[in-house]
């Protein structure tokens, strides 16, 4: 899985490892806390490798998906969770900064297909989640590259179900809202009361709810479930 070392990636990672999985846990500067996950996860009793790639560079993908496959003999599950946020204004947006979260955020999950697809349409199954956001379907203040991005995956999640289908690989989008990680940390109060009223249930998700949804779609029980979006956001997208 892409982007595994912290917040709601971290929680996916162990959810899949403590069900049974096998996981890579991808990171791309974070090396000491993708190794900590990858060890948990062998203290589950499955194997685990932290593994270092710019999901921006599809040979660095590739390689990643290779050395995954002679770990484990196979690759069944994709998570594309990798992202960052540049936020600015969108009249006062550099350029490097809409292009380098549309890269990460999107462009990277397209090269997580790409390095994937073949091998799971040979194997004829697999299971591909990807992480978008609400801000994708309501848009997000100082956030259109952002947003952009998000909104971008939900329509590769929609195209690669559809092509992937006759092969028995289900794709699927999860859209997470506030959820308690490092990136809302230091929200000023104001603007954090402000969210939460926003929110029918008043209150932010954990990580720990996200990754319940995502191993729900990784498990054969959801395998007539493709092309679709879930939102885990307390009511914030109804």
């Amino acid at each position: 899985m892409t982007g595994g070392s912290r917040g709601i990636g971290r929680a996916i990672a162990l959810a899949l490892g403590a069900e049974g999985a096998n996981v890579t846990v991808n990171y791309a500067h974070s090396a000491e806390a993708a190794e900590q996950v990858a060890e948990t996860i062998r203290g589950y009793g499955r194997q685990a490798l932290a593994f270092k790639a710019d999901v921006r560079n599809l040979d660095e993908v590739k390689a990643m998906v290779a050395r995954t496959k002679e770990a484990f003999g196979r690759v069944d599950i994709l998570v594309n969770n990798a992202g960052i946020l540049r936020d600015n204004y969108v009249t006062f947006m550099k350029d490097e900064e809409w292009t380098e979260v549309l890269d990460i955020n999107l462009k990277g999950a397209y090269h997580g297909i790409k390095a994937v697809g073949r091998e799971m349409i040979r194997q004829k199954s697999g299971r591909i989640i990807n992480i978008s956001s609400d801000a994708g379907l309501l848009g997000d203040l100082m956030r259109a590259n952002y947003a952009s991005a998000k909104a971008g995956l939900l329509g590769l999640t929609r195209t690669v179900a559809r092509e992937f289908a006759p092969s028995g690989i289900t794709v699927n989008a999860v859209c997470p809202g506030i959820v308690e990680t490092d990136l809302i940390a230091g929200m000023a109060e104001t603007r954090r009361a402000k969210q939460l009223a926003s929110i029918p249930l008043g209150r932010f998700g954990r990580p720990e709810e996200v990754a319940q949804v995502v191993l729900f779609l990784a498990l054969d029980e959801s395998g007539l479930i493709t092309g679709q979006t879930i939102c885990v956001d307390g009511g914030l997208h109804t």
